[in-house]
């Protein structure tokens, strides 16, 4: 890091979203930056002006997020990854939900608390919809991770672990009295998982470019 970039880090917190950089080996091996852990009882959720964790929603029933819960940095769910959502999918109306994209980080660890940065490595994911926008949520493997770490591919987790993910999404938003429009159309693989994040490193691209310029030229 040049001097200037050193300074600003030691006088300014870096934006989880914009300031924290997805790593040269993406989307094999990744930065995330995790919001929820599995004892959290309240949703969290970065604020996307100020970059700070905000509570989102208390959770309304008993289900927990089975695993370490955030986002990529530096991703962005605009239309490449609704393209290829409906390609899979067979839809053709979806559109990107505007977030960056999901991620569940797996690992035997017992982390206390969000609000951090890991290396994981995709091995798969959901195919989620929400309406019609496309909800993708990455699922991966803690980087060395003693118990998981020789998992390569979402094919070779035990099925409890994955009901368990799968349900808490399906569930998550529920409402008493209301029909939730969470669906889930496919499981995939670490392939199909690398092109989604590979596709929203372009949408962020094309969507913040101006801002990569400004931050370059300081």
């Amino acid at each position: 890091m040049d001097p200037i970039g050193r300074l600003m880090g030691l006088r300014y917190k870096s934006h989880p979203w914009h300031g924290i950089d997805i790593g040269r080996e993406a989307p094999v091996l990744l930065t995330a930056f995790i919001e929820m852990v599995p004892t959290d009882t309240v949703k969290y959720e970065i604020d996307k002006v100020t970059g700070y964790l905000k509570i989102d929603r208390p959770q309304k029933y008993s289900n927990v997020v089975p695993a370490l819960y955030g986002f990529v940095p530096q991703t962005f769910s605009a239309a490449r990854v609704a393209e290829y959502c409906m390609e899979k999918s067979g839809r053709k109306d979806i559109k990107g939900d505007g977030d960056p994209i999901d991620i569940c980080v797996l690992t035997e660890k017992e982390i206390s608390h969000g609000n951090i940065i890991v290396r994981a490595r995709p091995i798969g994911g959901f195919r989620m919809i929400d309406k019609d926008e496309s909800d993708d949520k990455i699922i991966a493997i803690l980087n060395n991770d003693t118990v998981y770490g020789h998992i390569t591919d979402v094919s070779e987790l035990p099925g409890l672990v994955v009901d368990r993910l799968k349900h808490y999404f399906l569930t998550y938003k529920d409402l008493p009295g209301m029909e939730s429009n969470v669906i889930i159309t496919h499981t995939f693989g670490k392939e199909e998982a690398h092109e989604i994040i590979r596709r929203s490193m372009e949408d962020y691209h094309h969507k913040f470019d101006s801002l990569e310029r400004a931050l370059s030229s300081v």
